[in-house]
């Protein structure tokens, strides 16, 4: 089987971070941890123009939380701890001085979500469906869910939380913003991907790191807010009735 890993590259000013995971790219503690250290690495790195982010496979872009590392946590700082790797992932991506192009290929889960939701602009194919999963295994979209109600606004992220169990189509998704492209064809996703990574690499890099920071006014206490919010899942996932749904969950 293949292993998990999180790589990157550069070619022409576009730096370009791949991940996967064998479960449906899903995201154990050190996946987090090495991904964010690689959007923060291309985030500073002065031949990086633009970040393009996307993972392997077909069918899933990012499943979210690994179930097998979410039923082995069997105290709160371990909970707050993994939790964390998204709040660290989020705020590598919202710091970045460079615009974060996502290539969302396949199903977006939960923190998978999230992830696709705090990129600046977001190419996705037709079947790329989404859903925020947490209430459903017992917790909740605590971490990721400012980055989701940027993107989608308050009544759509009610939404995605509250009928935890429903995909929402990528034409609901483009419809509420998350999506700004949708194609039928890989093929034709990662030509306008192209287009627009190579169009942004010539463009005023000290423009776009200003129009960065314009857009994400407002969240400059993420820092804080995404690590009290990893604090509360971390309560939450040492439940009963947590660890049952999750159980519950794996044996489908």
């Amino acid at each position: 089987m293949q292993q998990a890993f999180v790589k990157s590259d550069l070619i022409n000013g576009v730096g370009t971070i791949t991940f996967f995971h064998p479960q449906s790219n899903s995201m154990p503690g050190l996946q987090l941890n090495n991904l964010a250290i690689e959007i923060e690495k291309l985030g500073n790195d002065e031949k990086v123009k633009v970040i393009v982010l996307k993972s392997e496979g077909e069918k899933a872009f990012c499943a979210g939380a690994s179930f097998d590392e979410l039923i082995a946590i069997k105290d709160f700082e371990t909970g707050k701890k993994f939790f964390s790797g998204f709040a660290a992932v989020i705020n590598a991506m919202r710091k970045a001085p460079k615009f974060i192009i996502a290539r969302v290929q396949g199903k977006s889960v939960g923190g998978g979500l999230g992830i696709a939701s705090s990129a600046d602009y977001c190419f996705a194919l037709k079947d790329a469906s989404c859903k925020l999963s947490e209430l459903a295994v017992g917790i909740g979209p605590f971490v990721v869910g400012p980055a989701v109600e940027r993107k989608v606004g308050k009544s759509a992220f009610c939404e995605l939380t509250i009928n935890a169990t429903e995909w929402r189509s990528a034409a609901w998704g483009n419809a509420k913003g998350l999506y700004n492209e949708l194609f039928e064809t890989a093929n034709q996703m990662d030509t306008s991907i192209d287009a627009l990574a190579q169009r942004l690499a010539n463009s005023n890099p000290q423009a776009m790191s200003m129009l960065k920071k314009v857009m994400w006014e407002g969240t400059e206490n993420w820092d804080t807010l995404l690590l009290e919010r990893a604090a509360m899942s971390g309560t939450l996932v040492l439940s009963e009735f947590t660890i049952n749904a999750i159980n519950t969950f794996k044996t489908k």
